[in-house]
């Protein structure tokens, strides 16, 4: 293990990666449109360390209404490149895509931006979603995505406060 590796374990981004660690119950709440709340409903997470402290895994279930999902979300810090990255797939939002994402050089919040495809057999859209997980004290977790238009235009997608089962 490099050194800068084991110091970003005891010190750095990567012990606030190991942080989140725990098993989480809050509520989601959805939108599809700006400003307009589609479905607010319970969610359950666990978050763990994987790969010797490497990533951070998010499993979770939740449900849209009366409908049940889960998902799987991986995030890491790739210390050479100084940057947050992730991995989302999801059987509600994502359907049978896998979405990547990345944050900024330098940022050492958790703030990744990704893409999908919206597609119909009369158009093929691409769309951003950027995904940020803010730790507000040792037991609550905010996460929010945004939706980002092909025009560029944000508004908030999905957020998610999480309190620590203890």
């Amino acid at each position: 293990m490099s050194e800068q590796f084991q110091d970003s374990k005891t010190s750095g981004i990567h012990y606030q990666l190991s942080r989140l660690a725990g098993n989480w119950e809050g509520n989601t709440k959805t939108w599809f449109e700006p400003d307009k709340l589609a479905d607010e409903s319970p969610m359950r997470g666990q978050m763990q360390t994987i790969l010797d402290g490497r990533f951070i895994m998010h499993e979770y279930t939740g449900a849209f209404g009366d409908k049940p999902f889960s998902g799987i979300a991986i995030f890491g810090y790739d210390l050479a490149l100084q940057q947050f990255q992730g991995f989302w797939i999801d059987s509600f939002h994502t359907g049978t895509a896998m979405m990547f994402s990345t944050g900024s050089k330098g940022d050492h919040n958790l703030n990744v931006l990704g893409s999908y495809a919206y597609v119909t057999p009369e158009v093929e859209q691409h769309w951003g979603w950027r995904t940020s997980i803010e730790m507000v004290g040792d037991d609550e977790l905010v996460l929010t995505a945004y939706n980002i238009t092909p025009e560029g235009d944000e508004s908030k997608a999905t957020e998610t406060v999480y309190k620590r089962v203890k």
